[in-house]
């Protein structure tokens, strides 16, 4: 017991100082750690006697108050302290005596057995620690202020000036003791990142330093015995004494710098001159289908640019000043964007790209001049020459669209038009029956035309002008995109937008978006044609001639070929493939039944087919929310932009309003078709038809269409991951780890969009796009493992039924035409595996050259923008 009850006492004793004393050492720290820090040096006298009487008092009443609430612990407290410890007290029982029974044997032994039992549990007695904490008497952390105060004394400080205290009460300057010094220092400008100069510690007589540098210099002793002269500030008036005893200046060209006197010194300052930046396009200016306009520039400067602008003005002198423009242009002034910046790393020497949409401006498709100009942290401005571009907007194919957006632009150039444009859009629309699909588009242009000619007397205000804008884009649009909700309408449409398209010149970027457009009418339309299909017993057959037989891969190849011929400017061959396809598509047939090669697929296959159509859709996704990302960082451009991204991004959303109501609110019903295609696509995943005649409907798609914008992203997130739940849920049963995996990943993809879809309900789009990468990892891995235990159960189901597969012959044997990518022979138990060994010389030669060629490919900066994504992606994975 002596060893635990000695030091539980000694931490009493440091428990009841600590208790007692605490605000003595927290007086004293606060205290001593000014006079290290030199603070007595240049505070006037007063106040150093105020303050050194004040501490003295505080340190005397805390000494007294501690030394009152100190008392010093005894042997029992310890003794008592350590038994609170033990279970039953044991040590105050061993102190007991007995008080009943004493003098019967029983009684005693009972009681002798009790204190053995107790003396037993002593033994197990441990030191007590001590109670340190004080912060119920210090609620406020004062002694952690004074500790904190004391450590940066010690690190900054030094605990010798706290012996100069005497002399500085007696008045006695303890620098005059070494006699006079001096001290200095050149401070670089922030933006440089260079470090500040001691002036003391250079060595060398010459440094070179960068411009806008500050000097400052501190002289000690008395007046005039030292002095400083310079040459680099250039100053000319309002120049301080050589005398004074603190100077600062800017260094603004080169010069010497000297401190005359005891102990004086002498540098030779060399300007490092700081260069003004450039900027300078690097690549024409470029536009996608829908008239967002991309301009390239690279911006260089010896530190750092901090700031740019685009100025995009008007070019009159190259304008053809005919028809509309024959007036005299409304004044306007030129469009300022703010150049994007870089958000993270280093803006010495970067490029970046001036993305915006102008479909909507007054400048769009006219001659204008854009002059880039960046500025560094000096000031300092660098500018390109105006270059002369047209400017990019989104072009019109459909005749009485275009005729609209052409009246449009000369209102925009000079109200004066407004009763030519009255008098031509009358004129458009004298026959409405022949150019107008529908009667809507037909009543909105009437009350345009009205709304222009009921102020032709009081004249064109800006704001009836910009009202009557509105409408004229909105009714282009709608002529243009169309709002037909029959398939075989649509596919029409899109047909005549690609002839318009190809007489009229159309650049890559709206040959493709066309294509694209003309694709999923046909889609939709042989979805309609499969559904409405019935069966057929021979007797409805054409008497005489041979039918044909056409696969959705051929019609599919046929547009490919289409697309290339336009792409090379082979208009006239692209033209007679389009006649081809008009008449293939007006005497095309869908039956039901079975065989062919557009026969039932296995529920295998349909997954496998379902779960890649899915990954296509959250790369689409993912695409999407990183274009979002990057639109938050160019912040500061005009609202002209921010309208027409988000116009870019839905332009299928249906607004509906009746002509009357388009004066007040300048908006008319609308359905585009992009939009209906990505309502049709957002209802989950759509199950292909099986026809015969070789013609299979395509699968829909789960997600959005492109009418998606910002805030949908979470909500196509979420038909994403419900249409994988579902495709979960009608997995065909297959068995072996390969499914085991399979499933692992479609679950851990499903978890995934799970939590993209709370980043992106909760505007975390960099979390969003990570955890959709996660998702894509899964859903390659799934497919991937799908494929493998597909074929794996069809191997075992074939090798227990004893056949062979459709891609071999009776006896099992695989065709020599049926190859794989890789050159190698389809093996017989099915279409996902071949017998020959992947370790053999030719296909590893075969690997090599497809890798070869892949990267070829991707390093062609010329191929469109989605396949260069594609064919990286494809070496990411490879």
């Amino acid at each position: 017991m002596k060893r635990p009850v000695a030091l539980t006492r000694a931490g009493l004793v440091a428990e009841r100082v600590t208790q007692a004393f605490w605000p003595v050492w927290t007086v004293v720290f606060l205290a001593i750690a000014p006079l290290m820090m030199g603070w007595h040096e240049r505070a006037p006298l007063e106040v150093l006697w105020v303050g050194g009487v004040i501490a003295v008092l505080a340190l005397l009443y805390t000494l007294y108050r501690g030394f009152r609430a100190y008392s010093w612990p005894t042997r029992a407290e310890a003794v008592a302290r350590v038994d609170a410890r033990l279970p039953g007290r044991p040590i105050a029982a061993l102190n007991d005596q007995q008080a009943i029974g004493a003098g019967d044997p029983a009684s005693e032994a009972v009681w002798a057995a009790h204190l053995e039992r107790m003396a037993a549990k002593t033994r197990e007695a441990r030191a007590v620690e001590p109670d340190l904490r004080v912060s119920s008497k210090d609620p406020y952390g004062v002694r952690y202020v004074a500790l904190l105060v004391m450590v940066v004394a010690l690190l900054f400080g030094s605990i010798w000036r706290v012996g100069t205290v005497g002399d500085v009460a007696q008045g006695v300057d303890p620098t005059l003791a070494a006699g006079p010094v001096w001290e200095g220092w050149i401070e670089p400008p922030a933006y440089t990142g260079k470090p500040t100069l001691y002036l003391a510690d250079i060595v060398a007589n010459r440094v070179q330093i960068p411009q806008g540098s500050f000097v400052t210099i501190r002289l000690y002793g008395d007046v005039g015995d030292l002095t400083v002269s310079e040459t680099v500030s250039g100053r000319t008036e309002d120049i301080p004494a050589a005398t004074d005893l603190q100077q600062g200046f800017a260094v603004t060209q080169s010069g010497t710098i000297t401190i005359d006197g005891e102990g004086g010194a002498s540098w030779t300052i060399l300007l490092l001159e700081d260069e003004a930046p450039t900027v300078d396009l690097t690549a024409p200016v470029e536009a996608d289908a829908m008239g967002e306009m991309s301009q390239p520039f690279a911006a260089t400067d010896d530190y750092a640019v901090v700031a740019g602008t685009a100025t995009i003005a008007l070019d009159p002198s190259r304008v053809d000043r005919r028809y509309g423009l024959a007036a005299d242009p409304d004044p306007r002034d030129p469009v300022v964007l703010d150049l994007p910046m870089p958000f993270s790393g280093d803006r010495a020497d970067f490029e970046e790209m001036l993305i915006d949409d102008f479909s909507e401006h007054p400048f769009a498709n006219l001659p204008v001049t854009i002059t880039l100009q960046v500025e560094d942290a000096l000031g300092q401005t660098g500018a390109t020459d105006p270059e002369p571009v047209i400017l990019p907007g989104r072009r019109f194919f459909q005749p009485i669209a275009r005729a609209v957006i052409e009246q449009r632009r000369d209102i925009l150039w000079s109200k004066s038009n407004a009763p030519r444009v009255a008098q031509v859009l009358r004129a458009v629309s004298n026959r409405p029956d022949d150019v107008f699909p529908d009667e809507t588009t037909y009543l909105r242009l009437r009350f345009i035309i009205r709304r222009l000619e009921n102020i032709e007397d009081v004249g064109l205000t800006d704001e009836v002008r910009d009202e009557v804008v509105d409408a004229m884009w909105e009714l282009a649009v709608q002529l243009e995109e169309g709002s037909l909700a029959d398939a075989r309408a649509r596919l029409e449409r899109a047909q005549e937008r690609l002839e318009e398209a190809m007489r009229n010149g159309a650049s890559d970027e709206e040959i493709a978006e066309l294509m694209q457009e003309l694709r999923e009418a046909m889609n939709d339309y042989m979805n309609m044609l499969a559904q409405n299909a019935e069966p057929q017993d021979g007797t409805d057959q054409p008497q005489g001639g041979e039918s044909q037989t056409i696969t959705q891969d051929e019609l599919q190849a046929l547009m490919d070929r289409i697309q290339e011929l336009m792409e090379e400017g082979r208009m006239a061959e692209a033209m007679e493939l389009m006649e081809q396809l008009n008449e293939l598509m007006e005497n095309l047939q869908v039956t039901q039944g079975e065989g062919g090669e557009g026969g039932p697929q296995s529920p295998g296959e349909q997954s496998m087919e379902d779960l890649a159509e899915t990954l296509r859709d959250q790369q689409q996704l993912s695409d999407e929310a990183f274009r979002e990302l990057q639109e938050q960082f160019n912040q500061g451009q005009q609202d002209g932009q921010q309208q027409g991204q988000q116009q870019g991004q839905q332009p299928g959303q249906q607004q509906g309003q009746q002509p009357g109501q388009q004066g007040q609110q300048g908006q008319d019903g609308q359905q585009g078709q992009s939009g209906q295609q990505g309502q049709q696509q957002g209802q989950g995943q759509g199950q292909g038809d099986n026809t015969q005649g070789g013609l299979t409907g395509e699968n829909g798609q789960a997600g959005e269409g492109g009418g998606g914008d910002a805030g949908s992203l979470a909500e196509r997130q979420q038909a994403l991951r419900q249409g994988l739940n579902r495709l979960r849920d009608g997995l065909p049963g297959l068995t072996g780890d390969a499914a085991d995996n399979a499933e692992r990943s479609l679950e851990r993809a499903e978890g995934a969009m799970d939590n993209a879809e709370d980043a992106l309900r909760e505007g975390d789009l960099p979390g969003a796009i990570d955890q959709q990468a996660e998702a894509l990892d899964a859903l390659r891995d799934g497919l991937r493992n799908l494929g493998q235990a597909l074929a794996e159960n069809q191997t075992n189901d074939e090798l227990r039924e004893g056949q062979g597969t459709q891609t071999g012959n009776a006896e099992g044997r695989p065709e020599p035409e049926r190859r794989d990518p890789l050159g190698r022979q389809m093996g017989t138990q099915g279409q996902f595996g071949s017998e020959e060994s992947m370790l053999q010389d030719d296909l590893n030669r075969r690997a090599e050259e497809l890798l070869r060629e892949l990267r070829d490919r991707s390093s062609e900066q010329t191929r469109p923008q989605e396949e260069l994504d594609y064919l990286r992606r494809l070496l990411d994975r490879f």
